[in-house]
């Protein structure tokens, strides 16, 4: 089985997404590209969570065709190949609709710095890509587009795409994009939030380029939420 790390660990991932309550149903994609293969094992289209496993994963090459895998790969392929395209530090892709978030994504509204942890994102804020069809080419060139050398962005009308240099990173994010973005929403219905400057953002994206260094070291990260 090519990728069988890769596969595991989007299966584990994907788990994962369900009980975070990150995705409903069967909504939602994950991939990892293994750069050294030039192949990204993805998450199937419309298979329950609960019962994916290894083998459910499928392999793709870089013209988003099928290596290895007997399902049909997610709808999303091209958002996924896109991202691993266009980006060199891109190893890892997490699309969520999460509730909060997605709800932002719905009123077409960036996600702004409310929390210094969005500089876990690359940039000082979370921005809202316009809506395309999903699916599509044009979706995937948009997105990508929107992330312009950050790792996340809201997807209007759809949801959350969170990237990284590997899945923990990009998972994570996905995590703290969905939280930003609750509390961006309370903090609005009872005041008007605090937005952090570019200068007090552009600290934290530095700060949490050391504690990048410091994960390398200890082969462990949690941020420092």
């Amino acid at each position: 089985m090519q990728l069988q790390k890769e596969r595991e660990q989007v299966a584990r991932y994907c788990r994962k997404l369900s009980t975070s309550r990150l995705t409903t149903g069967t909504s939602g994609n994950i991939s990892i590209f293994n750069r050294e293969s030039g192949l990204f094992a993805i998450s199937p289209g419309s298979l329950d969570y609960d019962k994916m496993t290894p083998e459910d994963i499928v392999v793709l090459n870089l013209e988003a065709r099928v290596v290895d895998g007997c399902r049909r790969p997610s709808s999303e392929v091209l958002l996924h190949q896109m991202c691993y395209l266009a980006r060199k530090d891109i190893n890892a892709v997490v699309h969520t609709h999460s509730p909060k978030a997605t709800t932002l994504a719905v009123l077409g509204w960036d996600l702004p710095a409310v929390h210094y942890v969005i500089a876990f994102g690359g940039g000082a804020t979370i921005p809202c890509a316009p809506y395309r069809l999903f699916g599509t080419p044009e979706l995937a060139e948009t997105a990508v587009q929107y992330l312009d050398g950050k790792y996340g962005c809201l997807l209007a009308s759809h949801g959350v795409l969170a990237a990284g240099p590997d899945i923990g990173h990009a998972y994570t994010l996905a995590e703290q994009i969905e939280f930003c973005a609750d509390v961006y929403l309370r903090a609005r219905m009872v005041g008007t939030p605090n937005i952090l400057s570019d200068e007090q953002m552009a600290d934290a994206i530095a700060q949490f380029k050391v504690y990048a260094k410091q994960e390398e070291a200890d082969n462990h990260f949690v941020p420092p939420v």
